[in-house]
This record gives C-alpha cells, structure tokens and sequence, in this order.
C-alpha cells in the first residue's frame, strides 16, 4: 500500500511502466510479473490514486485501446507508377542544366544565345502558366504581368551585378573539390525536393539553396562573366520557375502529367547521350528503377508494416487554427 508522499514514485514506476508497453516484444512479459489486482473495486488507469495494487499493475482493459497499422494506405502500383513522373521529371532537369554546363565550358554554347533561350522560355512559360492558370477556373490579374516582369528585371541586373564576385568566388578550390561538392548538392536537392508528400525531410526551400549551391559553384569554372550570369540565371528557371510550372501544367489534365514525363526523359537521356553513351545507360536504368522497380518493392513491403498506437503514445496537438 502506498500513501501519499509515494507520489514521486509512482510516477517514475508509471513512466517505466509506460516505456515497457510502448513495445510490441515486451508486452506479454510486462503483464506476466504484475501481481494481480486484490481489489473489489475495477481497476482505473489513474495515477494518483491508491487502488490497492502494486505500481506496475495493469490489468487486460489497458490494451483496449491498441490498434495496428492505423495510418497504412493500400497503393495502386500503376497509380504509383504515374506519381513517380515527379521524381523521374526532376532528376531529368537537374541532368539537362549539367549539360548544358559541360557544353557552356566546352565552348559549344554560346553564353548569349543560352541568355537568349532562357529569357524566350521564360516568356513562353508565362503564357502557358497564365492558360493553365486560366484552364483552371482561375484568374489572372494584368498587374501580375507587370510584377513578374520588374521582378525578373530586378534578378537579372542583381544577378549581374554579382556575377564578378561569383566568378572568382571558389578560385583557389581544386576543381575536383568543386565536382563533388555539386554531386553532394544535388544529390541533397533530389533528396529533399517538394514532390508532392507531406514527409518531415521535404523542404522546398533547402532543396532550392543546395540546388543553387551548386550551380554557383559550377559556374565559378566558367572562363567569363558572361558566362557565370548565364549558368545562374539558368540554373534559377531550372530550379525555381520550371517546377513550379510543371505543377501547373500537370494539374490541369492526367495526360499532360504523363506528357511532361515522358518527354523530359527522352529530353534529358537525349542530352546526356551528347556527352557520354555511359552516362545515357546509367541515367536511363536509374529512370527505370524510380518508375518501375521502387514502386513494385514499396508495394510488396506493405504487408510486413506493423506499427502499434495505444494510451502510451504522446498526444497529438492538431492546431485548427
């Protein structure tokens, strides 16, 4: 029997008592060492109160409230298919823009003619993101136009304006360094990138800085300005303005979802094919394996989930507000 200045260790015998259930292989051992409750009365799960039992008893109706795989979500692999086109489209883009780097340091393209392409897709993106838009139920103010246009004049005269300092920002690190630390970056990019779920390791804006990260440092070995403002200015509709579009685009209809899919795949293994027919191999294999084969293990994973909720777990605070 336990009287009232045992408070403090009840309490502590109550969080023990609370870590033991909280797993699913130490269940039944925890129900088989409490001694039974001698009480006439029924057992409550109340902490400060004296029942005549001892601190880590607990008794059948404690385990009422246990429920399994609450949350589990059955999957359509070819619906899982069609959602993994986010992925498949952002990997494509990221490899188009290291390309288009090899081919600006190569001297194949001009920095002018890509500042050219870039501000003319820019434009052309507008007009299909206002008909989207429009497709959409949505409106479109006039004073938008004017906005987006000052605010692009104002990146690029920004952006100009630092190209100099960008230029000779990473000049006394070795190039391998600056390779890999691309790779890291855009791997970090991929990873944490906005594909559309909810998950705590998504992050739109980390994915945006790791990918200009990188960027910077592949156009810090570039040989001119120019050439450091064109990579950049690229590298900012790449990341920024083509995701946001292609969410556009795909919500209005199925078939341009699988559409933009299917062509910044062939775009982009097209692309890389120009440069190396090993990198081409190993992009298209890395395509297949996000669209086909990490659906059909995620499918086949499902039955082996077995998560518990129960009166142990924290409670959730939904904020409504």
């Amino acid at each position: 029997m336990l009287d009232r200045a045992d408070c403090t260790g009840v309490t502590l015998q109550h969080r023990s008592l609370h870590t033991c259930v909280s797993s699913p292989y130490l269940q039944t051992e925890v129900l088989q060492t409490t001694v039974p409750h001698t009480s006439t009365m029924p057992w409550r799960k109340v902490l400060y109160e004296d029942q005549g039992c001892p601190d880590n008893y607990v008794d059948s109706s404690f385990l009422e409230q246990l429920q399994k795989n609450l949350n589990t979500r059955s999957y359509d692999y070819w619906n899982t298919v069609y959602e993994s086109g986010a992925v498949t489209d952002h990997i494509s883009a990221t490899c188009l823009f290291v390309v288009t780097f090899v081919y600006l340091e190569a001297g194949v393209l001009s920095p002018k003619l890509l500042i050219l392409l870039t501000v003319a897709s820019c434009f052309l993106g507008y007009i299909a993101y206002a008909a989207c838009t429009v497709h959409l139920g949505e409106t479109v103010h006039k004073s938008h136009l004017w906005i987006v246009i000052r605010s692009a004049v104002v990146f690029l005269l920004f952006t100009y304006s630092l190209s100099p300092i960008l230029y000779t920002l990473t000049e006394s690190v070795s190039t391998d360094t600056i390779y890999a630390m691309t790779v890291f970056m855009f791997a970090g990019n991929i990873l944490v990138f906005d594909y559309g779920t909810t998950a705590a390791i998504v992050s739109e804006s980390t994915s945006f800085n790791l990918a200009m990260f990188g960027s910077m440092c592949l156009a810090s070995r570039l040989t001119t300005v120019l050439h450091t403002f064109s990579i950049v200015s690229f590298a900012v509709e790449v990341f920024a303005l083509w995701p946001e579009l292609r969410r556009k685009v795909q919500a209005t209809h199925r078939g341009c979802k699988m559409g933009v899919s299917c062509g910044s795949v062939l775009v982009s293994v097209c692309a890389v094919w120009s440069v190396s027919t090993v990198g081409a191999v190993l992009l298209g294999l890395v395509h297949f394996v996000v669209t086909f084969l990490c659906p059909r293990w995620l499918i086949q994973l499902q039955p082996y989930k077995n998560n518990i909720q129960g009166p142990w777990d924290e409670v959730s605070i939904v904020d409504k507000m």
